[in-house]
């Protein structure tokens, strides 16, 4: 799938370098609505990463296989699905705060929430999201054969939602983000928590 002919929100270099694509994120850049007050309010959303997508109504699933080029705090890939600004999903391959490289998840409903979940002893993994309804399950894999379920989560969201590919760099100076075997099938999964 090539994302060069997908729409993007905060548009950035984007590459082919042999079977993958990698995408720029700029320095300073992420999708998170932080849910920690500064001084009694809630910070404004950060949206300034850069995001590929194409509009999917109905169920789905999107997967992908990623590649970050982990150098600071929170670098990641990330598939995302988004409502709007408030009503939000992310599966990321992020280099934590707890210095390992982890699959992330991260579902905002006006503020996000922010779940760490496996450690990966590996510089790339498979991420998975699934939609059927409201009902969505994060998953991952190691050799893109078997996934195992990180997250199952609500979130309501109209029919027609827009599903792609976000990098991130939110206290780096940036760097790219590598993704491969891209695939969105607009199919319901007959075990959400499976995946299949």
């Amino acid at each position: 799938m090539d994302i060069t002919t997908f729409k993007s929100i905060n548009e950035s270099e984007v590459k082919k370098t042999g079977d993958e694509f990698a995408i720029y994120a700029p320095a300073k850049t992420d999708y998170f609505n932080n849910p920690v007050p500064a001084d009694g309010k809630l910070m404004k959303p950060q949206a300034n990463a850069p995001f590929y997508y194409k509009e999917i109504d109905g169920d789905f699933v999107v997967k992908v296989r990623v590649r970050p080029d982990f150098k600071s705090t929170y670098d990641a890939c990330c598939i995302m699905v988004i409502q709007d600004e408030n009503t939000w999903a992310k599966a990321a391959f992020e280099k934590s705060d707890f210095d390992t490289n982890a699959v992330v998840s991260v579902v905002t409903n006006v503020v996000s929430d922010d779940a760490n979940g496996c450690n990966i002893d590996q510089d790339s993994v498979w991420l998975q999201m699934a939609r059927v309804g409201n009902n969505f399950a994060i998953h991952y894999s190691l050799d893109g054969k078997k996934y195992d379920m990180v997250r199952l989560f609500t979130m309501h969201v109209e029919n027609t939602v827009k599903v792609g590919l976000e990098a991130q760099c939110p206290t780096g100076e940036g760097g790219y983000r590598y993704f491969s075997n891209l695939s969105i099938e607009q199919r319901t999964v007959s075990n959400l928590r499976a995946g299949y």
